[in-house]
Order: structure tokens, then C-alpha cells, then sequence
């Protein structure tokens, strides 16, 4: 008898503890479940020790500054090229490289008997004109009494005619090698032509040097005018679309960084090169002396603006590649979040949601204490 109440005992007990397992398992689970919520709770002596500050997240503009490098260029209108048109020897220049030059100023003598039979044409073609004029005249009177026929005054005039032909086409000739034909005369000509500035500004190169007989296709000079300089960035096509007409740059050499120069995107390229850059040309606000084409620059520029929140850089903690924020839930708690951070500017950092349905608008963040809340925090799970 005893033996059978022992039987019954035992397995009304085993039946008991299948229904209990199920149970047990699933309280272990909501507790795993409530574990994983990263809160921390402060009592109010803890609380007043902290001196804890919360912040709200802000609205705003936030800019991407983006760095790039490019040369200092001028524009084919600022950079000039001389040459003598019928060649000749270079008699006398002053020029070095780096001299400044006006406008006008007599900077070099070209030398050659070229120049000489090109003015004795020109003053003989000149003379001959007057006298074909007259005679032209002459025919155009008689011919209208009938004193002389039709075709000597055709002759009269197609002679007239070459004339001017003659003198016009020397004339431009003189002009070509800076002669002025209104001054060209028996007392002036000269084996000598000076050469002028055509432009205010500075000698880049000096290709000749004195004695040396130049081609017409030969380069003597180049000089350049710096006040109309540009910057010509390289920007590769990634970030293009952060680039527009109008953008600000402040850019600085490699010898004086602290010096910041203030430029303005004028012109962007539509090519893009086998490096897979776009050239952007940027005016300088302001002219320098001390920019020299051909100088190497780096460049700072702003993007586009775009709308984002941004929290004082002081409430997010940084941990190797993740960023954290604690939230105020209530009074006393906080509950930490896992964020991802973007721009950062005066002090201040971009901040975005991992959680697609979680917002920073209207949340109470802690600015001040926020590391004491993670060391607290951090303290809490060591001791678990």
C-alpha cells in the first residue's frame, strides 16, 4: 500500500514540473528582454551631484567643407605672346623675367633691313598714288567734254585704283610691325623698330636674347597681366554636385596657410578628365601681388547647405566607431541611444537616427554629465 501512494506522489510531481518549465522559461525571456534596454536611474542625492544640463536638438543649416588642391591661372586675354611679324634681330631689351611693364612702354628694338625697303614701298607707293590720283582726275575732265576716250579714262582709273591697293595693303604692313604710316616719311626711316607693351602687367618668360635674328613665328616675350587672375580647381566627380555658380572658396599656399584668400566659383567645366576630376575656375575678391600664376594652392569649399539636427558636440559619446546619446525618460532615467554623426561645426555635430522611427524633435538630451551617465552605466554591467 505504501508503495503505491509513493507511485502516485512521484508522478503527480513530474506532471507538476512539465507545467511549471514552460512558464519559467518565458518570465527568463522578458527578463533577457527588459535587460537589453540601456537605462540608467539616478537617485536625487546622485541626481543633484551630477549637475546634469539637457539640451534639445536643433534644426538648422549644416554646410559639408570639402578640401582640394589646384594652380593659379590667368585668362588667354591676360596672357600675351610677342613676336616681330617679319623677323629681324633683337638690337636692345631691358627685360628680365619678373619685371613689371605699362602699357606702350617701348620694351625691346628690333633690327633689320627688311624694315627699311618695307618704309622706301610704302613712301614710294605713297608718292605714286598723288600722282595717279591727279592723273585720274585729269581723264574724268576730259572725258566728260569728250576731249579723250572711254578707255584711257578706264585706264586712268583701274591704274588710280591698284594704287590705292598698293598704298592700303603697305600700310597695314607698317601697322603690323607697330609703325605708324602717318609718321613714316623720307626723315624718319629708320633700320630700327620698337617694340611696345600691349599690356599693363609683368615679364613671365624671355625666350631671346640680344644679336639673335628671330622668325616671324618666333615667341620674344611673354608677359602677363595678374589682375584678372583665377584659381582653376580640380574637384572630382563625386562631389561635383556639392558645386555651384556662386559657391564661396577660401583658399591658401603651401609657404603662407595662414593666409586666407576669398574666391568665388565663376565657372564650372562640363569635361570630365581621365582622373575623373572637372576643372572649376574661381575670381579672387581681391587682387595680391604676391599670387603669381603657375603657384599651387589648396582650397577650402562650402556645400551645399541642407537641413539637419544638431546636438552640442559635448552630449555624444564616442566609442571606437559608434556614437551614443542619453535621453531623458522622466526625471531620474535615461535611456542611452545608439546615433550616427555627420558634420560637426562650432561645436556642434550633426546628429542621425539608426532607429528609422525614433526623432530628435521634442527629445531632452543630456549635454553636460553625459559621460558621467556612460561610465555609470558601463560601471553598472561590470558589476552584473
Amino acid at each position: 500500500m505504501n508503495r503505491i501512494i509513493i507511485y502516485i506522489a512521484l508522478v503527480f510531481s513530474i506532471f507538476s514540473c512539465k507545467q511549471n518549465q514552460p512558464k519559467e522559461q518565458e518570465s527568463a525571456a522578458e527578463v533577457g528582454k527588459e535587460s537589453t534596454l540601456e537605462i540608467v536611474s539616478l537617485s536625487e542625492e546622485q541626481l543633484k551631484n551630477m549637475e546634469l544640463s539637457l539640451v534639445q536638438a536643433k534644426e538648422e543649416n549644416v554646410q559639408e567643407v570639402f578640401k582640394v588642391n589646384g594652380i593659379i591661372d590667368v585668362p588667354p586675354q591676360n596672357l600675351v605672346s610677342i613676336s616681330m611679324p617679319l623677323g629681324g634681330y633683337l638690337k636692345n631689351t631691358k627685360l628680365l623675367p619678373g619685371m613689371h611693364v605699362n602699357k606702350g612702354e617701348v620694351i625691346a628694338l628690333m633690327e633689320d633691313a627688311a624694315y627699311i625697303d618695307l618704309q622706301q614701298d610704302f613712301l614710294m607707293a605713297q608718292a605714286r598714288l598723288q600722282m595717279l590720283k591727279q592723273e585720274y582726275e585729269r581723264q574724268a575732265q576730259l572725258n566728260l567734254s569728250k576731249a579723250s576716250s572711254d578707255k584711257v579714262y578706264q585706264q586712268a582709273k583701274e591704274a588710280y585704283e591698284n594704287g590705292q591697293i598698293a598704298y592700303k595693303a603697305l600700310s597695314e604692313k607698317l601697322q603690323l610691325i607697330g609703325l605708324n604710316p602717318n609718321k613714316v616719311s623720307t626723315q624718319t626711316i629708320s633700320r630700327t623698330i620698337p617694340i611696345y607693351a600691349p599690356i599693363n602687367g609683368f615679364v613671365s618668360k624671355v625666350h631671346v636674347n640680344i644679336g639673335k635674328y628671330v622668325n616671324p613665328t618666333d615667341i620674344l616675350f611673354e608677359l602677363v597681366n595678374p589682375e584678372d587672375i583665377h584659381l582653376s580647381l580640380n574637384i572630382f566627380e563625386k562631389d561635383m554636385e556639392q558645386v555651384y555658380m556662386g559657391m564661396q572658396v577660401s583658399a591658401y599656399t603651401n609657404s603662407h596657410p595662414q593666409r586666407k584668400y576669398a574666391c568665388e566659383v565663376i565657372l564650372i567645366g562640363k569635361d570630365i578628365g581621365s582622373d575623373r576630376s572637372v576643372n572649376v575656375h574661381c575670381h579672387f575678391e581681391e587682387y595680391d601681388k604676391l599670387l603669381v600664376p603657375g603657384t599651387y594652392m589648396n582650397a577650402s569649399l562650402l556645400g551645399k547647405p541642407r537641413k539637419a539636427f544638431t546636438l552640442p558636440s559635448d552630449a555624444i559619446i564616442s566609442t571606437g566607431s559608434k556614437q551614443y546619446v542619453f535621453v531623458a525618460r522622466g526625471k531620474n532615467t535615461f535611456e542611452k541611444w545608439e546615433v550616427k554623426t555627420g558634420l560637426v561645426s562650432n561645436n556642434r555635430t550633426e546628429v542621425i537616427m539608426l532607429n528609422e522611427e525614433a526623432t530628435p524633435s521634442g527629445q531632452n538630451f543630456v549635454n553636460a554629465g553625459a559621460y558621467t551617465l556612460w561610465m555609470k552605466l558601463n560601471n553598472v554591467a561590470d558589476e552584473d
